[in-house]
């Protein structure tokens, strides 16, 4: 079951205004943009993110970290200048390994995987010849399709009993995206997730992971 709390309550309201906010502002700056070709205020790119993951437990159960990796759709709406609204479509893995409790069966990997829908602000300079820096800092929401887990000693993954279905995060992050020409931008980064809701009911764990990220801006 889906673990919601007050503050996850507190933090979907809060995105809901954002969003609308967003929208109002960016119908007079698409107004007018639209005639000049100073700046695109609509860009979609492609992005792979490699990441560093681990689950986060609060009593006897310890977790290490595993590699993981995200990949699809980024766009970057404009609402005003250098401000830009950034989400997308992603499908992303988190993966990490844990030490049970005494008397417990030890995983050799527990990996969940998400389809990713990032809701974000990014900040950007005024580009020169080279590109442009941003930072970016938001709320990623998730929706699980796939949970599985590796016992020790066992030959073939199995699907884990009690993995919650839906995953909201926090996400910060920086980096650079570099002109290659008029139409086509390289971006470089990182951005840090820390996950506010349950993973999986035994335990109780949250996940978190370190990401870079690679994208074509078109």
């Amino acid at each position: 079951m889906i673990n919601f709390t007050k503050t996850t309550f507190a933090t979907l309201v809060t995105l809901v205004a954002l969003l609308f906010s967003t929208q109002v502002n960016a119908q007079d700056y698409y107004t007018r943009s639209q005639n000049t070709s100073e700046e695109k205020n609509f860009r979609l790119g492609l992005s792979i993110n490699p990441n560093i993951g681990w689950l986060r437990y609060d009593d006897d159960y310890k977790a290490s970290a595993k590699a993981g990796f995200s990949y699809g759709l980024v766009a970057d709406l404009g609402f005003a200048d250098n401000y830009y609204f950034s989400t997308g479509l992603l499908i992303n893995s988190i993966a990490s390994k844990v030490d049970f409790p005494a008397g417990a069966t030890d995983r050799e990997k527990i990996r969940l995987q998400y389809v990713e829908i990032p809701l974000t602000i990014k900040l950007k300079s005024v580009e020169n010849e080279t590109g442009r820096f941003y930072g970016q800092f938001g709320f990623t929401t998730g929706f699980k399709v796939s949970g599985k887990e590796k016992l020790v000693g066992a030959d073939k993954k199995q699907s884990i009993d009690g993995d919650d279905l839906f995953r909201l995060g926090l996400q910060i992050g920086g980096g650079k995206e570099w002109k290659l020409s008029d139409n086509l931008g390289l971006m470089t980064g990182l951005t840090f997730n820390n996950g506010f809701t349950r993973a999986i009911k035994e335990g109780k764990p949250k996940t978190s992971y370190l990401a870079l990220n690679v994208g074509l801006f078109f």
